[in-house]
């Protein structure tokens, strides 16, 4: 962001300088309109995943696959997510804050669903959403790395199995 001018984004977009400080007063605007529209979709997409699944597990499961894969395909967001240099522009906190609470939204109300199913035994169910989330936000980054859908999905199924049944073991 710091290297990029309205220059570039007019050119980018096809458009004249002029036309775009008609919509935006500065780059810092474009990009928040830009990390908006993206935490937008991304959150569409995840209540979208969760709602054409039928259990609370393939739920958690649906809405893991979503957030990992998907957060790859939404640079923008994902780094205002992420970066420490942005933290200077309000909005960013504000993004971070609104997302935090969404996810933790999300997956308590797929644990309660679970809980009062008869499915999960969950002591306090915002911790549980609270550990999900951190989890999943401390293997983000490694894994959109790693590559393809495939193997991010495996890495989830392997994390689920974990999280479903636990590691101890059952006589």
């Amino acid at each position: 962001l710091a290297k990029t001018t309205i220059d570039d984004i007019a050119k980018m977009a096809h458009m004249g300088k002029a036309s775009i400080y008609y919509y935006f007063t500065s780059k810092e605007a474009i990009f928040k309109e830009v990390v908006e529209k993206e935490g937008k979709i991304l959150k569409e997409k995840l209540i979208e995943a969760v709602n054409s699944q039928n259990t609370p597990q393939d739920k958690i499961r649906g809405y893991l696959i979503t957030r990992m894969t998907g957060i790859k395909d939404l640079s923008n967001y994902y780094r205002a997510l992420r970066e420490e240099y942005l933290k200077h522009y309000s909005f960013i906190e504000k993004a971070r804050a609104a997302y935090d609470s969404f996810e933790i939204t999300m997956i308590s109300t797929i644990l309660s669903e679970g809980q009062n199913k008869g499915i999960f035994d969950i002591e306090d169910i915002t911790l549980a959403a609270e550990t999900i989330v951190a989890a999943m936000k401390g293997m983000e980054y490694q894994w959109s790395l790693e590559g393809s859908k495939e193997e991010i999905i495996e890495k989830i199924d392997v994390l689920l199995k974990i999280l479903f049944k636990g590691v101890e073991k059952r006589n």
